[in-house]
């Protein structure tokens, strides 16, 4: 059984894994509307992770005997000027989720709770992994800058690369 003020942490993390996914669809849906493919796709892709990661977290917390409690999902920001701002965004976002999960790390090993620790710690490293991501893509387009069309497109390309990947937790299970 998990002690109250970890389930609710747990049960926050769930309804921000959630609206993390919300969010890249809505960022999806503005590089779509600027015909930019390769950068929706890279959003699809990391909307699709975070909903993962959102199931990985509700898993684990019916595992370990707590209840799962769903929340209602605030409607993301729609509207964006540049490509820059939404990568800003995107990056303070995923820091805004590193904390988050830090705070289910120290809740943790506050109360002692090896088991939450143990299970967190995949998320701290795929918290680094995502932070790197979000700034390697901000830094590549402030060098790039927003008026070159051709150095967008390349980036455009390379992102359309990406491909989703079942995390492992969830591939673990055979999810």
């Amino acid at each position: 059984m998990i002690n109250e003020k970890l389930e609710k942490l747990l049960n926050d993390q769930i309804q921000k894994e959630f609206y993390s996914a919300y969010l890249y669809l809505s960022f999806e849906v503005y590089f779509t509307s600027r015909n930019l493919n390769g950068f929706a796709n890279w959003f699809r892709v990391q909307a699709m992770e975070e909903r993962d990661h959102a199931i990985i977290f509700l898993n684990y917390l019916n595992l370990v005997g707590g209840r799962v409690k769903l929340q209602e999902l605030p409607a993301p920001e729609w509207n964006f000027n540049s490509i820059e701002e939404v990568l800003t965004k995107a990056l303070e976002h995923e820091r805004f989720v590193t904390g988050s999960i830090y705070s289910i790390a120290d809740q943790a090993i506050e109360d002692r709770d090896h088991k939450t620790n143990s299970f967190i710690k995949w998320f701290i490293d795929e918290q680094t992994e995502e932070e790197a991501n979000a700034e390697q893509n901000l830094s590549s387009i402030k060098l790039i800058g927003e008026n070159d069309g051709k150095g967008i497109l390349m980036l455009d390309a390379e992102l359309a690369k990406r491909v989703y990947v079942v995390p492992a937790p969830l591939a673990a299970k055979g999810q």
